[in-house]
């Protein structure tokens, strides 16, 4: 995400006592947040197997949230090709509200950790803040070069101090995908540049577009997918929205995420969007049986539709321009000091996150690049996507990548955005006033930042 980190003596703020998440169960495995499709099996935690195999190869463990990719695109594969005594173990939780609180519960308790640690964006000011002393400098692993990854997204994982407990794997730059299929039986445009043209430079135009689609949309389609994708675009796209500058709590004075949360419960008052939350098998499920029409669309996003999509849904998807430029997504690769395999670990975060891979993990998967070395690279600039077939995503998604705000982000962003979709604008559609669901939310979102 193009975004500062506060400052980490600002990161508490309003003076609200450090928050100690509640242990969760966790149960069910698969993929989210970057991708999202495969996985093995556990929540990351206590993995007893991970120094060798029976073959006498050395296993790295890796603990994921969603479909990262790097299975997908065969990089475990040839990175073991390439150190034949190594072996590659992920273990993947689906939903990183899953993931994170085991993870940080496995970091302050310095037990449990695979060989390495994913780290969402949304974490990643908190993890610098409070668990930097368990993981190692990355910024001293053989082959890492700083001017590899855009300034702001090294930053974002680095302490004041200067050790940077992350190397970034990928950025959402924002984009609206949408099925032309469906838009063309609404009698609405089907060419990518006059379907963004619709809604250029404002999101409100957006919902103009959905109410015109509702009116000849084929049966059993809304408009978009979900609220919470759509809120998320939207403050996506704002330079400040949970967090000011100083480190205060501002999400309920701040007008740009009341103006979010209104556009976007407008829509779920009109039907135009789902009454599904994402990542959930329901939502899954509209994606299969083709029941809507547009998305909110990072390019990872083209990975998870791939992956829950019939097959004659390829080709039939087109990528338009966001009504205003944002990120939505990003992750880290760290290594905690505790693991079994650190010096190994090490070598393979910095050839997972190398330019190189970046670039071929984007051209299979759709996790774009926070390396702009590879913006020119031909597996990023001729890209194409099988969902998109002739659509040429590399260059629309980094032209957005350009566009993207510098953001604050704090050490709860995650608690802020996940109550303001799955605890808010969700409850709209299953008949609440706007008013009461941004009551429920934000009394939820300031009972989570209290603990």
């Amino acid at each position: 995400m193009r975004a500062r980190t506060l400052p980490l003596s600002r990161q508490r703020s309003g003076g609200r006592k450090p928050f100690a998440r509640k242990a969760l169960a966790i149960a069910a495995v698969v993929s989210l947040g970057t991708g999202l499709l495969a996985g093995c099996a556990d929540d990351g935690g206590d993995d007893e197997s991970g120094s060798s195999s029976g073959d006498g190869k050395t296993t790295i463990t890796l603990g994921l949230f969603g479909t990262m990719g790097f299975k997908e695109a065969g990089l475990y594969a040839e990175y073991e090709k390439l150190n034949p005594d190594i072996k590659i173990a992920e273990n993947v939780v689906e939903r990183n509200e899953n993931y994170y609180p085991a993870l940080l519960n496995h970091l302050t308790t310095n037990s449990g950790l695979q060989d390495v640690q994913a780290v969402e964006v949304g974490n990643i000011a908190e993890i610098v803040a409070t668990q930097s002393a368990k993981l190692e400098d990355l910024s001293k692993a053989p082959g890492v070069k700083k001017s590899d990854w855009l300034d702001w997204k090294w930053e974002q994982a680095t302490t004041k101090e200067g050790q940077t407990i992350g190397l970034g794997t990928d950025i959402g730059p924002m984009a609206i995908c949408y099925r032309k299929d469906l838009f063309e039986k609404a009698g609405l445009p089907t060419d990518r540049e006059e379907v963004a043209e619709l809604w250029a430079g404002d999101w409100a135009k957006l919902i103009e577009v959905g109410e015109r689609y509702k009116e000849k949309a084929p049966k059993g389609t809304t408009f978009m997918d979900s609220p919470g994708g759509l809120i998320s675009a939207i403050l996506g796209s704002e330079e400040e929205r949970f967090y000011d500058s100083s480190g205060e709590v501002v999400y309920k004075s701040n007008p740009a995420v009341k103006r979010a949360f209104d556009l976007t419960a407008k829509a779920a008052e009109e039907g135009l969007v789902g009454a599904q939350t994402q990542f959930q098998p329901a939502w899954d499920q509209t994606i299969a049986n083709n029941k809507f029409a547009a998305i909110s669309c990072p390019p990872w996003m083209l990975g998870y539709i791939k992956g829950k999509s019939q097959p004659d849904a390829a080709g039939k998807w087109d990528v338009a321009v966001a009504p205003k430029s944002g990120n939505w997504g990003g992750s880290f690769l760290s290594v905690p000091k505790s693991g079994k395999n650190v010096e190994e670990a090490k070598k393979l975060v910095a050839w997972l996150t190398a330019p190189a891979q970046q670039a071929k993990l984007f051209s299979v998967q759709g996790s774009f690049p926070s390396s702009p070395s590879t913006y020119t690279l031909p597996e990023v600039k001729n890209a194409k996507n099988d969902m998109t077939g002739e659509t040429p995503i590399g260059s629309i998604f980094a032209e957005a990548a350009k566009q993207i705000p510098v953001q604050v982000i704090g050490p709860k962003d995650q608690i802020i955005g996940q109550g303001l979709a799955d605890n808010g604008v969700i409850l709209v559609t299953k008949g609440k006033s706007p008013e009461e669901a941004w009551e429920t939310a934000t009394k939820t979102i300031d009972n989570n930042l209290d603990k």
